[in-house]
């Protein structure tokens, strides 16, 4: 369990520099040229892959690709509706919930055989 609760930590961490480096140049950058804000990204991107690869290699030792990517994508969630309203200032929308309910039953199918042994 330590080791999943160490994965998804440094996944948190990681998709924090990616929602900034994917989105965040669409609010402070928007007046400069695309390239400014594509080699800003990619700044940030370094980052996020030095948590990210780490992350994935630790993961790896108890969880199949599959899970890790499912966990990313809850954790992708996660972080990008409080990004998008907080930071952003888009309303939030009932799709947020359909979203979630759509990875919950991702979440549900690729750790069910972890869960109930089956």
């Amino acid at each position: 369990m330590r080791v999943i609760l160490t994965t998804a930590f440094l996944l948190g961490c990681s998709n924090i520099f990616m929602t900034f480096a994917w989105y965040a140049h669409l609010k402070n950058l928007a007046h400069r040229p695309w390239i400014v804000a594509a080699l800003v990204s990619w700044g940030i991107a370094f980052f996020e892959y030095m948590i990210q690869v780490p992350a994935n290699r630790i993961g790896h030792h108890v969880l199949n690709v599959g899970q890790l990517k499912i966990l990313q994508e809850v954790i992708t969630l996660a972080v990008f509706v409080p990004f998008s309203v907080l930071y952003m200032k888009e309303r939030i929308r009932l799709d947020f919930l359909w979203a979630g309910l759509c990875i919950l039953g991702a979440v549900f199918f690729i750790f069910r055989q972890k869960l109930f042994g089956t």
